[in-house]
């Protein structure tokens, strides 16, 4: 394969689509803790975004394809939207690469921010590699990924020196484990076939869309007890995924209508804080 191409390979490895779950959280905490419009753009500010817009995608994505490449051959998805890992020394190089690249923003934030830092590679690695493989484990696999949250706690604490309410937090965290749940279903099939247990091969479809309904609700009433209106935001979310569990669209397409829908939420919670920075 020819250098271009495996840069290429390795974009497609990191799920271009899927950027915005982890700077988007970055935007977010930026937004909300920031007292100022000079809190927006600094260095540590600048810095996060760039490393969980791109450098963290490939970390988290790539241990997944590198251990899962015997259970990818059974995924349907890796045909169209995804990538399989060949065995390309370039993906765990560059998994290793991003790792150590989280000491760049390490060393710009301050240390309130670092156990958050250190909270996100541990997981995103602990997720998918031995010994832990925490998504062959449920209900840890679901439970981990809050991790998702962890780049917008960090972005809050190194703007705000203080870290964000718990409720925020407590809100994130279910948020991403009804979302990582959600799209798991459509790799239920597969996973079975594999020999790999998760929340949603446990559970079965009806029963996960329970979770994530439960899960996306609670979420909702955590932000709603910080503002009403960022509950009304989070309540879309329990409602769609009952209407996608009684309707006829097959749960595999549904699933990719998310990065457009979770982008739209995320803009409209940044711009909340913005608009609660410039006019109190």
């Amino acid at each position: 394969m020819t250098l271009d191409g495996r840069l290429r390979y390795l974009v497609v490895c990191s799920r271009p689509r899927f950027w915005l779950y982890l700077a988007g959280p970055v935007a977010v905490g930026v937004a909300y803790a920031a007292s100022t419009t000079a809190d927006l753009f600094t260095p540590p500010t600048l810095t996060l975004a760039a490393y969980f817009l791109v450098p963290a995608n490939v970390l988290l994505y790539g241990v997944n394809d590198v251990f899962d490449a015997d259970i990818d051959g059974l995924n349907p998805k890796k045909d169209e939207r995804e990538v399989r890992y060949g065995g390309d020394p370039l993906i765990p190089a560059a998994v290793v690469a991003s790792a150590l690249l989280v000491l760049v923003p390490t060393a710009l934030t301050p240390p309130l921010a670092w156990p958050w830092l250190a909270g996100f590679v541990v997981l995103g690695v602990a997720y998918s590699a031995p010994p832990a493989r925490l998504k062959t484990r449920p209900p840890l696999d679901s439970l981990s990924n809050g991790l998702y949250v962890l780049p917008g706690v960090a972005a809050y604490a190194a703007v705000a020196g203080t870290n964000p309410p718990a409720l925020a937090v407590v809100g994130g965290w279910l948020w991403a484990m009804a979302m990582h749940t959600f799209s798991a279903i459509p790799d239920i099939d597969p996973d079975r076939r594999a020999g790999i247990e998760t929340t949603a091969t446990r559970l079965g479809e009806g029963w996960t869309y329970a979770y994530c309904a439960g899960c996306w609700t609670a979420a909702a009433v955590a932000f709603g007890l910080l503002d009403p209106r960022l509950g009304v935001l989070l309540a879309l979310y329990p409602v769609g995924v009952v209407l996608v569990a009684r309707s006829s669209v097959d749960v595999a397409r549904a699933y990719w209508w998310y990065p457009a829908v979770n982008t739209v939420v995320g803009a409209l919670f940044t711009m909340g804080g913005l608009w609660r920075l410039v006019h109190g």
